[in-house]
């Protein structure tokens, strides 16, 4: 079989484009230990609140230091649990003042869910299972909407609550 150059020059292109993105490829995910992001710790998704951070008691905003906040999350069925406010009512607003560096923990007890801060660089996947962290400086004042940016079922529209920056 008689190849014309131009097929060779674009053969050999295209085999050397594929072996040198395998190459990176590997790179990244061997040898500098690439991993996902909730790698790192793991827990019993059917038993979240044998977990500290995410005991009923300790869910929501809490603030650790000056200018510094922990915020622990469950994500399940359509709903972000930040915890119940003094009435016994479950809160879908935090609040936090501008500057402050806010820890963001976060795990699901259902089916994967996405947890993105609208306007900020948070953006997480939450995974069943896994504990996922976001540090963040909330460096911008106003309301930021919390979504669920994996699909999740039927009501995966519902599933918001809002962040609150302010002076």
């Amino acid at each position: 079989m008689h190849l014309h150059k131009f097929e060779k020059v674009w053969l050999i292109f295209g085999m050397g484009s594929l072996a040198l993105f395998l190459v990176i490829l590997g790179f990244a995910a061997f040898w500098k230990g690439t991993h996902p992001q909730s790698h790192i710790e793991t827990i019993d998704p059917e038993n979240v609140e044998a977990h500290d951070s995410f005991k009923p008691e300790n869910l929501g905003l809490r603030e650790v230091a000056d200018g510094k906040y922990i915020v622990n999350i469950v994500a399940s069925a359509f709903n972000y649990d930040f915890g119940t406010d003094a009435d016994g009512k479950p809160v879908k607003k935090i609040s936090v003042p501008k500057g402050s560096t806010v820890l963001f923990q976060i795990t699901s007890k259902d089916v994967v869910h996405g947890f993105q801060v609208a306007g900020t660089n948070v953006n997480m996947m939450v995974e069943p299972g896994h504990v996922s962290r976001l540090e963040t400086e909330m460096k911008n004042v106003g309301e930021f909407t919390v979504v669920c940016n994996e699909y999740c079922g039927i009501a995966h529209h519902q599933m918001f609550a809002t962040v609150e920056v302010y002076e």
